[in-house]
């Protein structure tokens, strides 16, 4: 068995992995907020947990892994969707159309990561289904029964309906009677409270958002239960109808279906401080253990052009755009797997393009090889897993994909075919195989054929602009476009660029 070392959070270092049971190996990753499409910093999470769910899988058994990876489908911009939609004219009630839109965004999202080749997870719980109605017993479920039990422990206490504020100190004494009422977590009962991020809760305070509200006890407090008006969403609990706060979520779903403590819990770097920090503090609280997850990793976030993605900026988009965009899902991952994942990745263009060819030109090779044979992800050589094995080390990985294309185009190596199979197998295990890309594959575009279509959609225009006729320009525009070619048109002159999914067959007849 390969030795495994990943960095782990939580003690700022790397380590051997070990799972508390060989038997049943248990990640926990956050997954969406279902109120809209996924981007593409949403999907980098996906792609770097979805890797070592198969190097986990690889290394103890696809009958040996439970990755779990939740949808967040209650929750303010949900409703906000919902209530839009209803004033729009939309037909049904708030529920239904909050239910509608959940499941058409969980269909989005399943179809996107599907495309990106990512595996399903084991369990894709939905928070609605965790809540927890009263039994005939008389116990509360999952996250009003975990929130109950850190009330009776004196974690967290009950004020009444803070629209009202009152003064800091009010607390309901009688909590069964009431009605409308609001739960927090007090993180100064937790002493560890900090650990995962490595701060003071002063420093906290100084650098977070938070809700400095005058029924907390302490700016830090953050919510556990609160209210809903008729309008909303609600459950019934002890503290009156309401809906829980987004941190109890992950920490009751991840119990239900991991226990305790279980192995790995991961997720964006975004979501160390405060939603992993209140997740350790009320699930260590609730459930007297020692550690939540043994480790936790965290996944840098996504860069645009070397700019954080923004709509202000333009360079904010789906997944579903740069699919619709001809961009394969396949390149997409690669792109992301080019960059170790604690590293900031910068999605660009050039990376793209040298992305699609590099990948289409590896599914050509072995397919062109070894055309009987299909890719079995299970003996994918050794090189591929140990580099997988030290923290996830993707850049290594593409590396190694590299130099066996390579080892395959040589037709002075006698081992090539050796090589082009082996390739086949590390890009099925890697999730990037797909034999429609080798088609796409042209390796040696002609330069000079490109010369020439600039040249003449250059004398196009200026004749266009000489006689206000634009129809022959925009004919040969939309021409090369289909054949994946990117045209940019500036006063300097036209330049033609092969793109995702260029065909040089398509450009037959053209000039």
């Amino acid at each position: 068995m390969t030795a495994i070392r990943l960095y782990n959070t939580r003690t700022r270092a790397k380590q051997g992995f070990t799972p508390i049971d060989a038997e049943d190996v248990r990640l926990y990753v956050c997954g969406p907020t279902v109120y809209d499409r996924a981007h593409l910093g949403n999907a980098r999470p996906v792609v770097v947990f979805d890797t070592l769910f198969r190097l986990l899988r690889h290394e103890y058994g696809a009958d040996h892994v439970t990755y779990v990876r939740n949808f967040t489908d209650v929750d303010d911009k949900i409703n906000a969707t919902a209530v839009a939609r209803q004033q729009a004219g939309a037909p049904g009630t708030l529920e239904d159309l909050i239910r509608q839109r959940t499941e058409e965004t969980i269909g989005w999202y399943h179809a996107d990561m599907d495309a990106l080749g990512n595996l399903r997870p084991t369990h894709e719980p939905r928070a609605t289904e965790y809540i927890g109605n009263k039994g005939p017993d008389g116990t509360w479920g999952h996250m009003i029964g975990m929130i109950k039990t850190l009330i009776d422990k004196g974690y967290a206490y009950v004020v009444r309906d803070p629209s009202n504020n009152p003064p800091k100190e009010f607390v309901i004494a009688n909590r069964e009677a009431m009605h409308s009422e609001t739960a927090l977590f007090e993180v100064h009962e937790f002493n560890r409270y900090g650990e995962l991020s490595g701060r003071s809760l002063d420093d906290m305070i100084a650098g977070a958002r938070v809700e400095e509200a005058p029924y907390k006890r302490d700016p830090m407090d953050f919510v556990l239960w609160k209210p809903s008006d008729d309008s909303l969403p609600g459950w019934d609990s002890p503290w009156g109808r309401g809906r829980p706060g987004w941190h109890i979520e992950c920490s009751a779903m991840s119990k239900a279906l991991l226990g305790a403590t279980f192995d790995i819990h991961g997720g964006g770097l975004d979501l160390q401080f405060p939603h992993h920090e209140n997740e350790i503090a009320q699930s260590c609280c609730a459930n007297d253990t020692e550690f939540m997850a043994r480790f936790w990793m965290h996944n840098e976030m996504l860069l645009v052009e070397g700019k954080k993605m923004s709509k202000s900026l333009g360079n904010f988009f789906s997944v579903r755009e740069l699919l619709d965009q001809g961009f394969p899902g396949e390149v997409i991952r690669f792109v992301m797997l080019s960059t170790h994942y604690r590293k900031p990745m910068d999605w660009t263009d050039k990376k793209a393009r040298e992305a699609s060819n590099a990948l289409e030109n590896m599914h050509r090779l072995v397919l062109s090889m070894v055309p009987d044979a299909t890719p079995e992800p299970s003996k994918v050589d050794a090189f591929f897993v140990e580099a997988l094995a030290q923290d996830l080390n993707t850049s290594e990985v593409i590396r190694h994909l590299h130099g066996f294309a390579s080892l395959a185009d040589d037709e002075e190596n006698p081992q090539r075919f050796g090589a082009a199979k082996a390739l086949g197998d590390a890009l099925s295990f890697l999730g990037l195989f797909n034999p429609e890309l080798a088609k796409r594959h042209t390796p040696h575009f002609d330069p000079e054929q490109m010369a020439q279509l600039a040249e003449r959609l250059a004398s196009l225009r200026a004749d266009a602009i000489a006689r206000k006729d634009f129809a022959p320009v925009d004919a040969l525009k939309s021409a090369l476009i289909a054949a994946g070619v990117e045209v940019r048109m500036s006063k300097a002159g036209v330049e033609l660029v092969p793109g995702a999914g260029f065909d040089a067959a398509k450009l037959e007849g053209l000039q």
